[in-house]
């Protein structure tokens, strides 16, 4: 394990330095602030903003707290951020970042769908947990398995950012743009089977890598456009890139795209007191939901699934699907229910969508009985 501490300022804001290649300047910025209907409703600004910490309050711990994080520039942006709500709230506290690197960061030119997808991000951060060696695990929730591991927890789930899905394209403005033949590029069998089914015609390049990375290679590549997730851009600031968001109806998003997972140790009850102001209950909700119907899927990265939670007055409301490989024959369905009870929402939204097809074709792509 490859455990490095960093003890990180602050930043306010954090803009990090990225390479955008010479096609950034077809590209527009949009306003600097937008409506979002969100978990919570309308509201002006950008999803996944910082609330007000409230009145700065003393530390219950005589050490500093260290966050467990990877050290890709998107992951220690989250780092950070969180970082910042923490010593907000609590000034006396220093907070340190160990970035930890994982499978996932060595095995970067393998498609995760071939080496075990989900887990890949967060396994030796877990390690480090578990054995001390951190006191808090930052994740990008839509890395962990719908499973925690025995003896940790997940704290807390700070407001949401951006769901969506974001285009990326120096050359046309939607995917219906796209002459037949194009090629678009996408780490993703989520988006990948998507994209296919709205446009078999489009050849799907699969890609890994960090932004900059991604971006690189859609010049080297000469790929006609990318597919990355809004929340990230975001996050890095670079939101701008975007040439337009993917509704839900074009792209459903990654179950828990676009929020943070803090882990904690399930026995460390006074740093979960302690973090719990971070945590966001629709959020948490619409995530719970999600991740409810993964787990009922026995999902990851190698299943094309995907699932959206959103509060809708009182209740929160899922939407879901299954797909083949191929983006062929893709199942979607939507169910309402109790905040409350969003976990067995999404395990009953998984049940109907395998009785409609849905066990068959996982059976298939698994090659076992579901």
């Amino acid at each position: 394990m490859n455990i490095l501490p960093w003890d990180f300022p602050p930043p306010s804001p954090l803009t990090p330095q990225i390479s955008l290649g010479p096609w950034k300047s077809g590209l527009s910025a949009p306003p600097s602030t937008a409506l979002y209907r969100g978990l919570g409703g309308e509201f002006e600004g950008r999803a996944g903003d910082p609330r007000s910490p409230g009145p700065p309050l003393k530390s219950p711990f005589p050490h500093p707290i260290r966050i467990g994080t990877r050290g890709s520039v998107l992951a220690l942006a989250q780092a950070r951020w969180v970082q910042a709500q923490i010593t907000g709230r609590y000034p006396d506290c220093p907070v340190e970042l160990v970035i930890i690197k994982t499978t996932g960061d060595r095995l970067k030119d393998v498609p995760l769908a071939e080496v075990g997808g989900k887990g890949l991000f967060i396994k030796e951060i877990e390690e480090a947990l578990m054995a001390g060696q951190v006191d808090l695990a930052v994740h990008s929730l839509k890395d962990m398995p719908a499973a925690v591991p025995e003896g940790l927890k997940l704290g807390a789930v700070p407001p949401r950012e951006d769901w969506r899905d974001a285009f990326i394209s120096s050359r046309y403005d939607s995917l219906g743009e796209i002459p037949a033949g194009g090629r678009v590029g996408t780490g993703s069998l989520r988006r990948r089977v998507q994209i296919l089914h709205l446009r078999p015609d489009l050849e799907v390049v699969p890609l890994r890598g960090n932004v900059d990375t991604r971006l690189k290679k859609m010049e080297s590549l000469n790929l006609d456009a990318l597919i990355l997730a809004a929340a990230g851009l975001a996050r890095l600031g670079l939101s701008h890139l975007a040439r337009r968001f993917l509704a839900e109806t074009e792209m459903l998003p990654a179950v828990a795209q676009g929020a943070l997972g803090l882990e904690v140790r399930d026995r460390d009850h006074r740093l979960g007191e302690f973090i719990a102001f971070l945590d966001d209950p629709p959020s948490r909700a619409a995530v719970t939901a999600e991740r409810g119907f993964l787990a009922r899927l026995e999902g990851g990265c190698v299943v094309p699934v995907a699932a959206l939670g959103r509060m809708e007055g009182s209740s929160l409301t899922l939407k879901a699907l299954i797909s083949d490989l191929q983006g062929e024959r893709l199942l979607k369905d939507t169910l309402a229910g109790p905040l409350e009870e969003a976990e067995s929402l999404g395990r009953l939204l998984a049940e109907r969508l395998l009785d409609r097809g849905g066990r068959e074709i996982l059976a298939h792509i698994w090659g076992r009985p579901l």
